[in-house]
């Protein structure tokens, strides 16, 4: 006799989730990829190369595209999956102030930093990051000064040093999935998933390919829940045309 095996979820959510709290999807019309910032693309200001070598760029582009929303509330969705086995890709900490005391944000926390470390070096203690501090109102110049000096960086070198500097608490693109982001737990967490559901996600990073692969490995059932869902060739899928949050309501009415 065969046995069926005990469904075990895993949430997996993106940049769509947190749409309806005000925070921009990455790749729409005012998405913080499409719009960059006045002398670099998006590509270029997210990794560890910008930081190294423009602090000040950097640490502008993220307060004015992150930080701005640091007042915005979760949404019905982060309060859905408040007591779900979660993994989020994003780093707004809305799943945190919706009360989800396990989830693993893969992608770090924007409202946390660390001392600057060595490449791919555990990063050691986190603390509040300051963005609280930084007068928003000061011309961009000024404002620069003031984030380099938050951060402990020198308005005079303009360049970060290990073990005195902050860097915020972000995997950047020309970064590495560490245990600093809880990459092992991630995997221990989707190797024992029998359901995959990923919400507002356009499976354009690295972690999304993870999360796939071990679900074909496993041939675990996968749920795709986005308004433009990505097709991923494979079998035991089902794809949902809607916002995250028309898919929680149906669940809730059943």
């Amino acid at each position: 006799m065969q046995f069926e095996r005990k469904k075990r979820e895993i949430f997996i959510t993106g940049a769509g989730v947190s749409a309806e709290s005000g925070i921009p999807t990455f790749r729409g019309k005012d998405g913080f990829w499409t719009i960059g910032s006045s002398n670099y693309t998006p590509q270029q200001m997210a990794t560890r190369t910008m930081f190294l070598s423009r602090p000040d760029e950097f640490l502008l582009w993220y307060f004015r595209r992150f930080a701005t929303y640091r007042n915005l509330n979760p949404n019905s969705v982060h309060e859905w999956l408040a007591n779900k086995p979660l993994i989020t890709q994003n780093i707004d900490t809305l799943d945190f102030k919706a009360g989800n005391k396990e989830y693993i944000p893969i992608h770090g926390r924007l409202d946390k930093v660390s001392k600057f470390s060595e490449e791919n070096e555990p990063l050691g203690n986190l603390t509040e990051a300051p963005w609280q501090t930084i007068n928003d109102e000061l011309s961009e110049q000024k404002l620069k000064l003031q984030l380099l000096d938050a951060f402990k960086i020198s308005n005079t070198t303009k360049i970060p040093e290990f073990g005195v500097s902050l860097k915020p608490f972000v995997l950047l693109f020309d970064e590495y999935y560490t245990e600093s982001y809880r990459i092992s737990e991630a995997i221990k967490k989707m190797s024992e998933a029998t359901q995959f559901v990923f919400l507002g996600t356009s499976f354009s990073v690295g972690f999304t390919q993870i999360a796939l692969d071990i679900a074909k490995q496993n041939e675990a059932r996968v749920i795709i829940v986005d308004p433009e869902p990505k097709n991923i060739n494979y079998k035991n899928t089902e794809y949902h045309e809607i916002t995250a949050n028309k898919y929680i309501n149906l669940q809730e009415n059943k």
